[in-house]
């Protein structure tokens, strides 16, 4: 069982559009749901925290299992995997688009999470081996950009197919997808392993349940308090657990994720600034999303369609970016990217009120958009060019691991923020608890742009991409 040796262009186009696509419906299901929750307790009732579950469900599985669905793919074969991944992803959306009650949802969209977090670090691993190391730029722009495409058209997907046909369509629109790619992905995809990859139990269950209780305890701060016994009891044994974790990839001699690993200055610092990244902005989006529906009156469609120039923003700048960073490098371009995020939430802060125009939000919108598009890619490409071939599998599942926990952090840690200071009574309630919200999350963005300047800088004439630019790279000044 061996890497693949020479990547076929034929195979990298096919590679690139499976990958996108799946990619997409993966991160479609982030945030899909959302302008739909109103719906969905009229339809199927439910306390405000059933409410919640219906996407903190998928987040906390998707977060939890991400390393182990790349540790059996790296095992069994990325391709097979893949397959498995997106195969259980779609039967659960079918479950999900059918289910008779709110509880049923809940355990849908839990097995959904499953499915993409043994099928999404799958598609970057797949994607690298099939791409020469000279165009993953450029291909991990496209890939971003489809991502991107994701999350500008989640609100307004979510928000046009509730408020015209029926909530349960959002869940209906991966079937045909995921059924359309389950023979292409068999066809189209060359298989590869790890070499002498073989599965972790001890380590496997130690990173699970650790990031299940801490992913736990975020998602129920908001409901419980900081406070409470649930959520001191997750983040203690999370914490412990995970602690544990790290001390067994230095003493084993084949862990899951070596630790080592973290002492490449570059996996360490990109690993970082992805995770702060989506700390500050997720938070951001799923409380300005919010702003747009209950303050300012806009329908579930409206709202959506007035994201655009936040969320859509990928769709345009990230391939540019990727080819950028193929050129000049991805640290500079990652740095810019958070800046612009920082500046784009301060904006906000600055003019957010009950009665604020929608001209005086789109500088905002816009700024925001083209720093998260900037960082998408690039970062993208630096993660892989920070670690050799064989580890690219498990790097990407620990990525997407950080990712996801910081995506559920920025939702509980804003939320706290804006519940502590505001709430919903009315639209000035509202902003008070939003404005102080997005100030803290641009100083995490700002604390992400430090994070990526500790990336050391490439050697000139080597590709970040490659596998010998993860062992060549030149300190930073």
């Amino acid at each position: 069982m061996n890497q693949l040796s020479a990547p076929r262009p034929a195979g990298a186009a096919w590679a690139l559009v499976i990958t996108s696509v799946a990619g997409f419906m993966a991160a479609l299901d982030n945030l899909v749901v959302t302008t739909a929750l109103p719906s969905i307790r009229q339809s199927l009732g439910g306390a405000l925290s059933d409410l919640e579950w219906t996407v903190n469900a998928y987040t906390l599985t998707f977060a939890v299992l991400l390393m182990f669905g790349a540790a059996l793919g790296d095992r069994f074969g990325r391709r097979r995997l893949f397959i498995v991944g997106l195969a259980i992803f779609t039967g659960a959306s079918a479950a999900a688009a059918l289910a008779p009650g709110i509880d049923a949802l809940i355990a849908a969209r839990a097995v959904q999470g499953v499915g993409a977090a043994i099928m999404m670090p799958l598609t970057l691993t797949l994607l690298t081996a099939a791409v020469p190391a000279e165009r993953r730029g450029m291909a991990y722009g496209i890939w971003g950009a489809v991502n991107g495409l994701a999350i500008a058209s989640g609100p307004l997907i979510g928000g046009g197919l509730t408020e015209h046909i029926s909530w349960h369509w959002i869940f209906w629109l991966n079937v045909p997808i995921g059924v359309a790619l389950l023979p292409l992905a068999r066809l189209r995809l060359a298989e590869s392993y790890a070499p002498h990859a073989r599965l972790d139990a001890k380590g496997t269950a130690l990173i699970s349940l650790g990031l299940f209780g801490i992913v736990y305890a975020l998602v129920n701060a908001s409901t419980h308090g900081w406070t409470s016994g649930v959520v001191l009891g997750g983040l203690i044994g999370g914490v412990v657990l995970i602690g544990c974790f790290v001390w067994h990839g230095f003493a084993a001699a084949r862990p899951m994720l070596p630790m080592r690993m973290f002492a490449k200055r570059g996996f360490s610092a990109i690993n970082a600034a992805s995770m702060l990244m989506l700390t500050g902005m997720f938070g951001s989006i799923f409380l300005l999303s919010q702003f747009l529906q209950t303050v300012i009156g806009y329908g579930p469609t409206e709202a959506g369609l007035r994201m655009l120039p936040w969320t859509g923003m990928p769709m345009i700048v990230a391939p540019i970016a990727g080819i950028a960073s193929d050129r000049i490098g991805g640290r500079p371009v990652v740095a810019a990217g958070l800046a612009l995020q920082a500046i784009g939430l301060g904006w906000f802060a600055l003019v957010l009120s009950p009665e604020v125009s929608y001209a005086a939000q789109l500088p905002a919108l816009v700024i925001s958009g083209t720093g998260m598009a900037m960082f998408v890619a690039p970062a993208t490409n630096l993660l892989m060019g920070s670690v050799r071939g064989a580890e690219q599998g498990i790097a990407s599942g620990a990525n997407n691991a950080l990712r996801e926990v910081g995506g559920a952090l920025g939702i509980a840690l804003l939320g706290s923020i804006f519940a502590a200071n505001g709430g919903y009574g009315s639209g000035a309630m509202f902003v008070d608890g939003l404005v102080p919200a997005l100030w803290v999350g641009a100083a995490i963005l700002c604390a992400a742009v430090v994070a990526a300047l500790l990336y050391p800088r490439r050697r000139a004439g080597l590709p970040e991409g490659s596998g010998e630019a993860a062992r060549t790279l030149e300190p930073a000044a």
